[in-house]
């Protein structure tokens, strides 16, 4: 499996806290539309070489597990950032409910945030069985938010 060094993910995570307030707002509603498209993409990568690894499909690696924790929980504080207003009727897989249950909708990203979070602090550990636990709550997690606003 081929990971992605320390460095390049420090200046990633820099980047995207530089950058954080720039994203919040968009010059157009499709561009919201193609950057939590492109970051929840990226999300979904990182998070499936973890479940690789934790599912048996992949061999362990600590390193990479760390990595790839780490990147998830970093790209998650962002992922509800971009379901403002405007971009309701641009996605088929976002389900109106988004916008007429936003405490709902932020609740569940929060704890997407919050699970991602224990996701890298598991890694840390370099104990398989605790990324396993980590893993399935975070899965969890993302199995509930999108049973709730995703079509599939």
């Amino acid at each position: 499996m081929k990971t992605v060094s320390t460095k390049r993910i420090a200046a990633f995570v820099l980047g995207v806290a530089a950058a954080a307030t720039a994203w919040a707002q968009f010059a157009r509603p499709e561009e919201a539309v193609k950057y939590r498209q492109g970051a929840l993409y990226v999300v979904s990568q990182h998070f499936a070489r973890i479940g690789a690894m934790v599912n048996g499909r992949a061999p362990y690696d600590a390193r990479g597990a760390i990595e790839n924790a780490e990147l998830v929980a970093a790209l998650a504080r962002f992922s509800g950032t971009a379901f403002g207003p405007g971009t309701e009727k641009l996605s088929a897989k976002a389900k109106p409910e988004i916008w007429t249950e936003q405490a709902r909708f932020k609740e569940h990203n929060e704890k997407f945030v919050s699970e991602s979070a224990k996701l890298a602090a598991a890694a840390r550990t370099n104990n398989l069985d605790q990324l396993k636990a980590a893993y399935a709550s975070t899965a969890a997690t993302c199995k509930g938010c999108h049973d709730a606003y995703r079509n599939n």
